[in-house]
């Protein structure tokens, strides 16, 4: 086997070839949107993608991972989850199991592979070299108010060491099924690499360069706050802390994305940058 390449049970007429591309893809395996880096078949038709972290083998299976904010639990890889199709939900974003997943059979716990793989700690500064050099940290719970939302509950939550912003990861997966709905079902339009894509399709979104004109779908919503809508001062009590706030929302939604999607660099930050729509 070459290096970067990966036979998978989920494909199994090809290898799958470790690529990068800066538009968006659903990957086959969790059936979640990803961007960046992915493992991806290379024969013209085929259009089969799994994010680096769902391409693991079923035999012999991986060791099971451990996670700190459940530590009595030990997550099995599965090609599904068990029960009926739509009975499960990743607890840490919210949103329903539809492939692959991580999952604790003595507690009934369930996590997206990505979502099991976020990093605890971002760097708002790699995104552009902004964010006042921020940090973000993952937490179970949010103990403020989401930026995008405006409140607590909900699902995992990154926030900025200064304790002036607040995202929740079910907000990022939302932002992101509302802006790229389109993901998925025409695969060929959005997917990258190789083949190219179908037609009658119409995203808002831009142009990206170098990727064959695909046009990537706007990320609506990211650089919103609902802190302003509550009226700024009065909201946080503090003109200080909302001036703050707003200062690294932008740069901190990117890395925050970044990481959902699967790939938690500063170059695809960047990328994510541009498409934001504020």
């Amino acid at each position: 086997m070459r290096y970067g390449e990966v036979a998978h049970f989920s494909h199994p007429q090809h290898r799958l070839r470790l690529e990068h591309a800066d538009t968006p893809f659903r990957c086959d395996g969790c059936r979640e949107v990803g961007i960046g880096a992915r493992f991806r078949c290379p024969f013209a038709g085929c259009d089969h993608d799994l994010h680096r972290q769902c391409a693991l083998p079923l035999s012999p299976p991986p060791p099971p991972l451990r996670h700190p904010f459940y530590p009595r639990c030990a997550f099995v890889f599965l090609a599904r989850a068990p029960g009926a199709p739509g009975t499960r939900y990743c607890n840490a974003c919210g949103r329903d199991v539809a492939g692959f997943v991580y999952h604790c059979r003595a507690c009934g716990f369930d996590l997206h592979p990505c979502c099991a793989t976020l990093p605890h700690v971002l760097d708002a500064a790699a995104a552009g070299g902004g964010g006042g050099g921020a940090r973000l940290y993952l937490h179970p719970k949010a103990t403020a108010a989401c930026h995008r939302c405006g409140h607590r509950g909900r699902s995992w939550t990154y926030r900025s060491s200064c304790k002036s912003y607040s995202l929740h990861v079910a907000c990022v997966m939302d932002m992101l099924v509302e802006s790229w709905n389109g993901v998925g079902r025409h695969k060929g339009v959005v997917g990258g690499g190789g083949g190219g894509g179908g037609g009658g399709n119409v995203y808002d979104g831009v142009t990206v360069a170098g990727s064959g004109g695909y046009r990537v779908p706007v990320i609506r919503g990211a650089a919103k706050s609902s802190h302003a809508s509550r009226g700024g001062t009065s909201y946080w009590g503090r003109k200080g802390k909302v001036k703050r706030c707003c200062e690294i929302a932008g740069f901190a939604a990117q890395v925050v994305i970044s990481a959902v999607l699967g790939d938690p660099t500063a170059l695809i930050a960047g990328v994510i940058g541009s498409l934001i729509a504020r």
